[in-house]
């Protein structure tokens, strides 16, 4: 196994990476950010080096948490730190082969730490174990991993997703008065972190006896065109003439949200059915402020991306990181998106962020 090197870290840090050792706490979404480092560049042997692997690249979420590395790095580096962070993912989120063969790529590539949002809790597991094999320390942010955080590998640092699909179904048992049918479109089968939200729901939705869940086990797929096609077919096999065959639906992630959104506005259903969805978007914000959408649960994959890279840090230089920690999630409702907090969440400045490269 290799040694972990640990790097010079200033003083005035310890304080910071102290942090990470208690429950997080706290918002990071209004901090900007310099320009990431590590686009091919060859790195001086004193520098750190820190690869974010997210899920993917495509979707809104995913640039959110490119902007809070982003911010660590900047901030870590104007503390003292000799830091560079580097951001590379899959195209789609159900490239499992590509992320696995960038982790193995990232091991011989003198990487010295990886914060990584695994795309499937089983198939990841071997490229993480033999990581921590070599040396290379991994922190898990927004999915889970098969292992234990803390032994495994650092620490886990993501939503409390089976609560957060808890908000939900407690928003929508409320609106439907206790009664009547709710539709669930699932995401992505492997995903830990949207089949805990799935459950969440499921519980919180039907924890008063008086609704029927509408689970076909239909599953949106990786990108909104998948999603699109599958709420499609799910609305034309429930749908009659008179009636959506439906009172409410639940989406768990951004991209299914979107493509129900779409599917619902071609059938005329949209506003007309409670909606609660995951995540946000342009798109989906356009939606909530339009009325189309009733409310979405919103994590904060800024702090996330933030918090991964400050552990990733912290656990270089030996500092004891807590194995879990919850970023949190809220629930915004048309009537509550204006309030300072859920506008920092739902439309964050992520060119200020990102720089004005807007990687």
């Amino acid at each position: 196994m290799r040694t972990r090197r640990r790097p010079f870290v200033p003083s005035s840090l310890l304080a910071l990476l102290a942090l990470l050792a208690l429950p997080a706490c706290g918002d990071s979404s209004s901090q900007t950010s310099t320009k990431s480092q590590g686009q091919g560049e060859t790195a001086e042997s004193s520098t750190i080096r820190i690869a974010v692997v997210p899920k993917g690249t495509t979707h809104e979420y995913w640039k959110s948490v490119h902007a809070g590395a982003v911010a660590a790095e900047r901030d870590l580096r104007a503390a003292g730190t000799d830091l560079e962070v580097v951001f590379r993912g899959p195209d789609r989120e159900d490239d499992r082969e590509q992320q696995i063969a960038l982790l193995e790529n990232l091991q011989s590539g003198g990487f010295d730490a990886v914060v990584l949002a695994p795309l499937d809790e089983q198939a990841l597991a071997t490229p993480v174990r033999r990581l921590e094999d070599a040396g290379i320390p991994v922190v898990v942010i927004d999915s889970g991993v098969a292992g234990t955080p803390g032994e495994d590998f650092v620490s886990f640092i993501a939503t409390d997703n089976e609560r957060a699909g808890g908000l939900a179904g407690e928003h929508v048992a409320k609106a439907l008065g206790g009664v009547g049918r709710v539709l669930l479109l699932r995401y992505l089968e492997g995903s830990e972190s949207t089949t805990r939200r799935e459950k969440g729901f499921i519980d919180a939705v039907t924890a008063g006896g008086g609704i029927e869940l509408l689970d076909p086990a239909r599953h949106a797929g990786a990108t909104r065109a998948t999603a699109q096609e599958a709420a499609e077919n799910l609305l034309s096999s429930l749908a009659t003439e008179s009636a959506p065959g439906f009172d409410a639906v639940f989406c768990p992630n951004e991209s299914s949200t979107y493509g129900m959104l779409l599917a619902l506005r071609q059938r005329g259903l949209a506003g007309k059915v409670v909606f609660v969805g995951f995540d946000a978007s342009p798109d989906l914000v356009a939606g909530l402020r339009g009325g189309e959408i009733d409310g979405l649960v919103v994590q904060d994959p800024i702090r996330m991306g933030r918090l991964g890279v400050e552990a990733a840090v912290a656990a270089l230089a030996g500092t004891t990181v807590e194995p879990r920690i919850d970023t949190g999630a809220v629930l915004v409702l048309s009537e509550t998106m204006n309030e300072a907090r859920n506008l920092a969440l739902l439309e964050p400045d992520l060119e200020a962020l990102l720089g004005a490269e807007g990687r």
